[in-house]
């Protein structure tokens, strides 16, 4: 009965409907109960707000002011109680409340009825899952809606997690999981004749993210909100996401993903809360002697509002997207009427497309400029955002150097480092603060968590460009690059000049920039020589020539002297978007051991002489929720049941308790059980997807991540040609005693305009189609390409996984999570001493763990050696090369490919990646490999010690340094 009274709530507080039918007089459902309530807004209590000025000039608007909406220092008090009206007793507030099926059901059927996006004819599975979200959104805005009450009350200091991807995956298994009512739904979904696994398929995966960096971001809200710290996840609503992915016999072909084409149930648009975000235009000074950026072009970011639930808890957290678009009064009516449609609606187009895709081709100006726009747009809604909390937080009286007492910003990578110029900018033209205020504030908000180690990664944007799009920011970097040369100055001093020299060139925002007047006569610098004008010059050779045609000896010194005449190039000027994070945040932080090591001693070697203090790690993590409890439910049991408590889920140290269980029969025996059910998912899945059928009893061997050349994909598909290359040559018997039968999965998306990559895409499918067409070979290798892989995708695999490669180039991943997840579900691992490899092998054991390959401090120098032609190819290398180029695997042309790998210099040659160097050392392991397989007993006892020893890796423990040690937060546990 208790349940039947929240349905109703449900029904007069979230559908407008329902309040009609009521005061009709017509009751919507029958109950012994009534229910009273105030007014509870469905969102937070600052969502009513007032108008305010903020600097900013739409175009053709010169001398107007942009009204934007902020919140309202007005606070909004609700309650919520149901009352039973026999009197029974006081009030029952709604968290106390356990929903059963029943009543979840009746909610089910209520938002199918009165929230519909379908027709009322037929209740199938995608308006069941709509209904079925819907309703866990109804209490999810509860407990999200008193997160944010009391975190306004308590006015703490709060976390803003700033990312260009949030990589969440579907959402409602997660939910009623954290929510602790999975049975409950499942129960509810049967009698209404579904059930929840096939409910919950129809959900499509959120196209926010890629790879690593944003699942990172989506574990890190989870523990977040599980260990119920005050922060919040800012982020773009991308509409297409980055792409789908189809796998035709060409190779990777993409389209653009359709996650929003009926709408996401979980997501809501606030309206009333957006921001104006300007680009262009042109910085003047006031007569007050402050910037004033004006004109250009005016576009408004929208905040769409995802609950985050924490597990076990009311705290919800939420994850701000921003939309964009033009104001309604930017559409060009006359141009439109007069048939010029595209200029009617260029301004609508030019917002709106700021959120089509992630990461838009950026080898076009129009690309770059794209790029450099979501940046913008992220950094800047969030800041403006971020600043009306903390003004409305303060109350009447802001305190503006409590700015970083109360504010922590984590800048996910460099793609929010605008964040930097953005917060100084409003500081100084905005808040009238000075240089030295704005600038201390700012160095105290800003953290910033480095994710990679290769130099194209570390971003650099056109000067030209980002002055162009961002004048005033350009001046504001402009000062900050002054700023840090005069504090390397004031550390190293100018008795040698020419060290002095290096060392700012090496650590200077700017790049090949001249330096500022201030400081520019303490280096010489060598004359220009003057720009020539072949033109000229071939001009007057010509004249010459014409007349002294009996002088060809005269004529050909000219000619060389014209040859000798090159028009130097200047290098472009650039924005180091890295070093900016590193002056402008007061900490900097690796994402494992290895990786925060070659931070400080290669990557920021010189800003960490300079500031060794602002350098910290920080080990990634994943969630034990998502990762283990909801995706291995089979397995999860079995670790409770073992260690004789779910209390694992929270505190994963206690997984270490399985140790001693490692080499007991019982526990092996159901171990292997849950992994062949997990087993047998994957090959109906790879049936469907594929249309290959494997054998569950052959090892499952995967690799699943983004397709890059460092990540080495290109070794693993080569070791498969060469175990395959070895088992044509062998008779049926011998190869059967020789080799462990084996399914290699691979999983990834190569970059839309990465032509390498896809080329390794494409070479992976022509070998799974020769293989698995060899009757000979039949269930002994099987090697198949999984198409469109994803969160959801990586559910099903992981469980499922035995053996999983983590095989980069030593020293070139920075962490890597995945590693994690599949130790976590008792997976062994094959890799490089790269990344988190390094850690996960100390925790779970050398014995655990397959070894090869060259270690990171060697890379250098065998790169050398493969420079001055010292590098001599294993036999073997050369042997498998040649089988690829046999035609064995079609008739494409693989030298592109194959190419790469030979030669000593060049772009696109040498191999860079050492893929030829490991080689011999790869397939080596991979025979300890099939050895250790053949003993079940031993390898269901490394699974246990990969999966008892890696509590380490829980992203509740990174949450927790990150809260500590930079952004200085404590919990702040709901009453």
């Amino acid at each position: 009965m208790i349940m039947e009274v929240w349905y109703s709530e449900w029904k007069a507080l979230f559908n407008p409907l329902s309040v009609r039918e009521r005061r009709c007089g017509r009751a919507m459902a029958t109950s012994n109960f009534s229910a009273t309530s105030s007014t509870l807004a469905v969102g937070f209590s600052h969502c009513s707000s007032i108008s305010r000025f903020i600097d900013f000039n739409y175009r053709h608007r010169n001398s107007k002011q942009l009204l934007i909406r902020t919140p309202s220092l007005r606070k909004v008090k609700r309650s919520f109680a149901v009352k039973n009206v026999a009197g029974e007793g006081a009030p029952l507030k709604l968290s106390s409340f356990t929903p059963d099926a029943a009543s979840i059901a009746s909610s089910i059927k209520y938002h199918a009825e009165f929230t519909p996006l379908f027709s009322p004819e037929r209740f199938e599975l995608p308006k069941a899952f709509f209904a079925t979200a819907q309703s866990v959104r109804d209490a999810l805005i509860i407990n999200w809606n008193a997160t944010y009450d009391y975190y306004e009350k308590m006015n703490v200091k709060q976390a803003y997690y700033l990312s260009m991807e949030f990589l969440q995956g579907r959402a409602l298994l997660n939910a009623i999981g954290n929510l602790e009512l999975t049975d409950a739904y499942g129960e509810a979904l049967n009698k209404l004749g579904h059930n929840l696994e096939n409910v919950s398929c129809q959900e499509p995966d959120a196209a926010l993210g890629n790879g690593g960096l944003g699942r990172l971001a989506s574990c890190f809200l989870d523990s977040l909100a599980t260990l119920s710290y005050p922060a919040w996840g800012y982020g773009l609503r991308y509409k297409y996401g980055l792409f789908k992915q189809r796998i035709t016999k060409d190779g990777q072909e993409e389209v653009a993903e359709n996650w929003l084409e009926m709408g996401s149930p979980w997501e809501i648009v606030r309206n009333d809360v957006s921001y104006p975000v300007k680009f262009y235009g042109k910085v003047v000074k006031g007569s007050d002697g402050k910037s004033h950026w004006i004109g250009g072009e005016d576009i408004k970011a929208v905040a769409y509002d995802v609950p985050i639930p924490g597990y076990k808890t009311k705290t919800t957290i939420n994850l701000r997207l921003w939309s964009t678009t033009a104001p309604s009064e930017d559409f060009d009516l006359n141009a439109f009427n007069a048939g010029d449609h595209a200029k009617g609606c260029e301004a609508q187009v030019n917002a709106e497309k700021i959120c089509y895709i992630l990461y838009p081709g950026d080898e076009s100006e129009e690309g770059k400029t794209l790029r450099l726009k979501q940046q913008y747009t992220l950094c800047s809604a969030s800041l403006q955002d971020i600043i009306a909390c903390f003004e409305r937080r303060s109350g009447e009286h802001v305190k503006w150097e409590e700015f970083p007492e109360k504010v922590a910003v984590q800048m996910n990578d460099t793609h929010p480092t605008l964040c930097i110029p953005e917060l100084m900018r409003i500081l100084l033209d905005l808040k009238g603060m000075s240089w030295k205020e704005a600038w201390d504030i700012t160095k105290r908000t800003m953290a910033y968590t480095n994710h990679t180690v290769l130099p194209e990664a570390l971003e650099k944007w056109s000067l030209e460009l980002m002055e162009k799009l961002l004048p005033r920011h350009v001046e504001i970097i402009e000062m900050i690059d002054e700023e840090l040369i005069n504090a390397i100055i004031s550390e190293y001093g100018i008795s040698d000049p020419e060290l002095l020299e290096k060392k700012l060139n090496t650590m200077r925002i700017l790049e090949n920039v001249d330096f500022p007047a201030s400081v520019s006569d303490l280096f010489v610098k060598p004359e220009k020589s003057p720009a020539v004008d072949l033109s000229e010059e071939e001009h007057s050779n010509e004249e010459h020539v014409s007349s002294n045609e009996d002088e060809p000896e005269e004529e050909d010194m000219q000619e060389e002297e014209v040859e000798d005449l090159e028009p130097i190039l200047e290098p472009p000027e650039m924005v180091r978007m890295a070093n900016l994070c590193v002056v402008g945040g007061h900490t900097v932080n690796g994402v494992a051991e290895i990786h925060s090591e070659i931070v400080k001693e290669e990557v920021f070697n010189e800003f960490y002489k300079l500031w060794p203090g602002k350098f910290q790690n920080k080990t990634n993590g994943v969630t034990p929720r998502r990762w283990i409890r909801f995706c291995n439910p089979d397995l999860s049991n079995i670790i409770t049941k073992w260690i004789g408590t779910e209390d694992w889920v929270l505190h994963t140290e206690k997984l270490a308790e399985l140790v001693k269980f490692s080499d007991n029969e019982d526990l092996q025996l159901e171990w292997r059980a849950a992994k062949r059910r997990n087993k047998m998912k994957v090959v109906s899945f790879l049936k469907e997807k594929t249309g290959y059928s494997v054998s569950p009893d052959a090892m499952f061997d995967i690799q699943v991540k983004r397709i890059h050349e460092y990540k080495r994909q290109l070794l693993n598909i080569l070791g498969i040609v060469y175990r395959y290359k070895k088992m044509k040559e062998m008779s049926a018997s011998e190869r059967k005693a020789k080799f462990v039968p084996r399914v290699c999965i691979f999983g990834g998306k190569a970059f839309a305009t990465y032509v390498q990559a896809k080329r390794i895409v494409k070479f992976i499918t022509d070998v799974g189609v020769t293989v698995n067409h060899d009757p000979e070979i039949a269930d002994l290798l099987k090697v198949v390409f999984v198409p469109d892989y994803n969160v959801s995708v990586a559910e099903l695999l992981i469980p499922a996984s035995e053996l999983s490669q983590h095989i980069s180039t030593a020293g070139m991943e920075a962490s890597g999570t995945s590693n994690m997840k599949f130790a976590m579900n008792g997976c062994i691992l094959i890799g490089t001493l790269d990344g988190a490899n390094v850690e996960i092998r100390q925790e779970v054991g050398d014995e655990n763990f397959f070894l090869f390959g060259a270690q990171a401090h060697e890379i250098a120098g065998l790169r050398k050696e493969r420079a001055e032609g010292k590098f001599v190819p294993d036999p073997r290398f050369i042997e498998v090369k040649e089988f690829v180029r046999s035609g064995v695997f079609g008739s494409s042309s693989y030298d592109e490919l194959m190419g790469s790998l030979e030669g000593n210099e060049g772009f696109g040659q040498a191999d860079y990646f050492l893929v030829g160097k490991d080689f011999p050392s790869y397939i080596e392991c991979q025979e300890k490999v099939d050895e250790a397989y053949k003993d079940q007993r031993r390898w269901t006892r490394m699974s246990i010690m990969n999966m008892a020893c890696s509590y380490k890796f829980s992203s509740d423990r990174t949450i927790h340094e990150y809260a500590r040690d930079i952004w200085n937060i404590e919990p702040l546990k709901l009453p």
